[in-house]
């Protein structure tokens, strides 16, 4: 599959997409001409330089503002996209919840903050964006994360939710055949947490088969291979370096 595939007449929304991974996928897929929706909630400034990137790089960007804990906001994002573009012809649902938490501390905030952004949402957004999708032979993909299959220490609401998300991902694409394809990208430690010592990033490093830690480019282009491959659904691309085949 060739990265530099012209998605010119595609579009997509991507929710997220003013910050870090989400950014990297919108001005990944603008580039190859697609025209993309960027979604942010509060984080306008970026999105607005997303959508510049995009456009400097001579593809169409909109912005289209929402609060995806409110599922009738998540619904009405995907209508309201679909309604400006006239259709859509993806879906990437990158916003997410990744909240740190010891087990002792968990309460019902967190679960309420992971369900909602990392689970419902999405369903949401993907059920309403579904009439559109089946009518141009379009495909949605999750962003999940590698602990849907080696979970890890002080983060359960958030792999409890990608978890489910991935099982969401696996029924969708039984429920949306034959005509939309529906996968997952699992990205591992990609664009480590700006509080992070050095001596904690060297930590994970040791854990991946690659030692080093990924990209936002390197999920962006697991994306761009699933958005195009044609005979691809129901699967969770990893992209972690090799960290869910290594001990932990």
């Amino acid at each position: 599959m060739d990265y530099d595939l012209d998605l010119r007449g595609k579009r997509a929304l991507v929710t997220g997409a003013g910050v870090r991974v989400g950014a990297a996928i919108a001005e990944a897929l603008g580039s190859r001409g697609a025209k993309v929706a960027v979604h942010y909630h509060r984080s306008e400034a970026p999105a607005r330089e997303t959508a510049e990137a995009i456009r400097r790089a001579g593809g169409e960007a909109e912005l289209f503002q929402a609060d995806l804990m409110d599922l009738d906001a998540a619904r009405g994002l995907g209508e309201r996209v679909v309604e400006a573009f006239g259709g859509l012809d993806l879906l990437v649902a990158s916003a997410a919840n990744f909240e740190q938490v010891a087990f002792e501390a968990i309460d019902d905030g967190h679960w309420e903050r992971a369900l909602g952004l990392n689970l419902r949402a999405p369903f949401a957004l993907a059920q309403a964006v579904a009439p559109a999708l089946r009518e141009g032979a379009g495909s949605i993909v999750f962003i999940t994360g590698f602990g849907t299959q080696v979970p890890y220490r002080d983060y359960l609401p958030y792999l409890a939710s990608k978890g489910a998300l991935r099982q969401v991902m696996r029924t969708l694409a039984l429920e949306l055949a034959p005509e939309v394809r529906v996968n997952a990208v699992a990205p591992g430690t990609v664009l480590p947490p700006e509080d992070l010592s050095p001596e904690a990033t060297e930590a994970i490093v040791a854990k991946a088969p690659l030692r080093r830690v990924g990209s936002a480019e390197e999920v962006a282009r697991a994306v761009l291979y699933l958005a195009r491959a044609d005979y691809v659904t129901g699967q969770e691309l990893l992209v972690d370096g090799g960290r869910s085949v290594a001990a932990l």
